[in-house]
């Protein structure tokens, strides 16, 4: 990775997407038994690692991979502002006062959407004391931006430090309603399949919420009822304490007098496969 990193004769764009490590879903994939809180710490103690042994070469990209000036879409622009964003992530996994100072000045000096969003990602998944103040900065500038305000609780919803209590509180914000149903299966549906840690808690919590989320779109709009519904397809291929608690809430959802054949469909197959 350090050699790819500091290989100034390959683009950008390239040496960004060949320092990615495959997401949680992709190793999840690999395995015949998925438990993804140890798949999450797994993943983040080797991004911790690699911002802690390459700290000194990703700050040098973070420096070289600047695009000052007015933004501007080309590939080259576009390949610099990713492989200085993804340094920063890895800076940030493992936080330090520096590279979280990086953060809060990319966030306040930011010219364009991907370097904000970016800066803003690095302080909610480092915990950051700054991140909360950044968030309600973020959410007063674009709250009149419909797909921005989306992406500020998606974002929101992944968090690490997200459970199904801080779930509840973002449903009960003025710009989310169950009534959205945009909005309201781009927070649920992220924090159902993209936060390992709050939604695959270990005492079924997260499970308990999806099937009352299920059970309440279903009466607005099953056809995004039954999108979330799939998040449990393949419950029979994590530990079995986890089955045990997705069982219970698929039992739950399909016991239900009152449900649309696009949910009982989803949930029938689930729990016969």
């Amino acid at each position: 990775m350090r050699k790819i990193l500091t290989d100034d004769t390959l683009d950008p764009a390239f040496r960004e997407q060949a320092l990615l490590l495959p997401s949680e879903t992709m190793i999840a994939d690999q395995l015949d038994v998925v438990d993804p809180l140890a798949i999450h710490l797994a993943r983040q103690f080797v991004r911790a690692a690699i911002g802690t042994r390459l700290r000194a070469e990703l700050r040098a990209q973070y420096d070289a991979n600047q695009t000052p000036g007015d933004y501007s879409p080309d590939a080259g622009s576009i390949g610099k502002r990713a492989l200085k964003n993804l340094a920063l992530a890895y800076l940030c996994a493992a936080p330090d006062d520096d590279s979280l100072t990086l953060a809060r000045q990319q966030f306040d000096g930011a010219t364009n959407m991907t370097d904000r969003v970016a800066a803003l990602s690095a302080l909610v998944h480092a915990r950051a004391s700054a991140a909360a103040d950044a968030l309600q900065r973020f959410y007063d500038e674009f709250q009149g931006e419909a797909l921005v305000v989306d992406k500020w609780f998606a974002m929101q919803a992944a968090a690490p430090t997200t459970n199904v209590n801080r779930v509840r509180e973002l449903m009960t914000h003025t710009a989310c309603t169950l009534r959205n149903p945009n909005r309201a299966r781009s927070l649920v549906s992220t924090f159902c399949a993209g936060n390992p840690v709050g939604f695959h808690a270990p005492d079924g919590g997260g499970y308990a919420f999806w099937a009352e989320q299920v059970i309440a779109l279903d009466a607005l709009n099953p056809q995004v009822a039954s999108r979330l519904a799939r998040v449990m397809d393949r419950w029979r291929r994590f530990t079995p304490d986890l089955q045990a608690h997705m069982k219970r809430a698929l039992q739950q959802v399909a016991g239900q007098a009152k449900l649309s054949n696009d949910v009982r469909e989803v949930v029938s197959k689930a729990l016969a496969n």
